[in-house]
């Protein structure tokens, strides 16, 4: 076997690995044999170099058997699992993973938490009083096999060497290296035991990835990874240059995904997890056309099964139904957001809205981090609206009235306003199946 030293002149020069030589430097890193500084040169030479569709394949594979991999075949079905690349007011699992459900899918999805502009699913689930997302790998083998579904956080046996490279990655500027990313987002998506997958690839300011052709190559690259392991696997391309929804902040998002599930929310966000649902749906076998799939989904909503299936997936997980219908706590001091003059919304920066709500207390700077559920933002005004001088554009939820007004203030800029309304844009740019 080639040093590492090796390696990293070798992938300098831009050449290949072998998939042994990949599956020894992970496993020798995840062991303590190679350093941090090694792996980090390593990272750095394929940052610049990349890595091609076996290489990146390779390293899929070596980080998801440096672990647990679930297994699921206990479970009836074919399980199905979505994935977000994550972006600001994304509550869609709250919304598909019930919703899939009730159409008859099983659905097997291990979430992640905020950190920085990006919210997390756990956070949000959190923020149910009661609410567990921390289960053992035989917790959600037997709530998948009793309920269909599962929503939940990942086992600290599955794929520990993702989590040790990306915390390295994170340090050494090379998040944001396809090849990397895909590896690691599919590494932990195998390592679930789903037999198909959901991807929804954000596209624009408050996402990843901000230029749709990266997108692109990114959701191609992953649909590919999933094929290779015989998973079928289908991505769409989403657009996040404006928040998804009117709720930012957890507690607000739940409020708005049950709102949703009782047939009413936002139309972007129903829409979009109507599309995620249905290819679910697709890849299940449980339905033959999208137009099919649509339907069946919307007849969940209008006859209340989709939010009963909702209701079943929070008290099996020890959360307080009754309080999704009393309501979340919300903070106790609102500033509002004022339009600074009147025209048309023809632009809503989503990420400036994410970081406010991070600093308010509602996401992290750091791993660790405690979340305030209660914090958040309330969007009365997006893109293509028009509104008068003076006019609330939004609502802003802190724990001090200084800070909730200070925060207020400074998001007016998030709004671009105009005298003309802005061209119409597709939420959904793509699907790649």
């Amino acid at each position: 076997m080639s040093s590492v030293l090796e390696l990293i002149r070798r992938k300098r020069g831009g050449q290949r690995h072998t998939a042994e030589e990949i599956a020894w430097l992970i496993r020798g890193y995840l062991e303590g044999q190679i350093p941090d500084y090694q792996m980090a040169a390593w990272l750095m030479a394929v940052y610049f170099r990349g890595l091609d569709a076996a290489e990146t394949y390779a390293l899929t594979e070596a980080l998801l058997r440096s672990g647990e991999v679930l297994d699921l075949s206990a479970v009836p079905g074919t399980k199905v699992d979505k994935h977000s690349t994550g972006g600001v007011g994304d509550k869609t699992s709250l919304v598909v993973v019930p919703l899939a459900r009730a159409a008859g899918a099983v659905v097997v999805k291990l979430a992640g938490r905020a950190l920085g502009h990006t919210g997390g699913t756990l956070d949000k689930l959190e923020a149910i009083p009661g609410m567990r997302v921390d289960l053992t790998a035989e917790e959600i083998v037997a709530q998948a096999r009793r309920t269909g579904m599962v929503l939940a956080g990942h086992t600290a046996t599955l794929v520990p060497a993702d989590k040790k490279l990306y915390a390295l990655r994170d340090v050494t500027a090379t998040a944001d290296c396809p090849p990397l990313i895909a590896a690691s987002i599919m590494s932990k998506k195998l390592a679930t035991g789903a037999d198909a997958l959901v991807l929804d690839v954000k596209v624009g300011e408050g996402g990843f990835l901000r230029r749709r052709e990266e997108a692109r190559a990114l959701a191609a690259m992953m649909v590919a990874l999933g094929r290779q392991a015989g998973r079928p696997t289908a991505a769409l391309l989403t657009r996040m240059d404006e928040p998804l929804g009117a709720a930012v902040g957890n507690a607000l998002e739940v409020e708005e995904a049950v709102a949703t599930l009782k047939g009413g929310g936002p139309p972007d966000l129903r829409e979009l997890s109507l599309s995620l649902a249905a290819q679910m749906l697709l890849l299940a076998g449980l339905a033959k056309t999208a137009a099919q799939a649509h339907l069946v989904l919307e007849e969940a909503l209008a006859t209340g099964r989709a939010w009963r299936a909702f209701q079943e997936l929070v008290a099996a997980q020890g959360g307080q139904v009754a309080a999704l219908e009393e309501g979340l706590p919300r903070a106790p001091y609102t500033a509002a957001v004022r339009a600074p003059r009147s025209g048309y919304v023809r632009a809503l920066a989503a990420r400036p809205i994410g970081e406010a709500v991070a600093r308010l207390g509602g996401g992290r700077t750091a791993l660790g981090q405690a979340v305030d559920p209660a914090v958040g933002v309330i969007l009365y005004r997006k893109t293509g609206a028009y509104v008068r001088r003076g006019e609330e554009l939004a609502l802003v939820y802190g724990r001090e009235k200084e800070k909730a007004e200070m925060t207020a203030h400074a998001l007016t800029a998030a709004w671009r306003i105009g005298q003309s309304p802005p061209a119409p844009r597709p939420l959904i740019y793509e699907v790649l199946s």
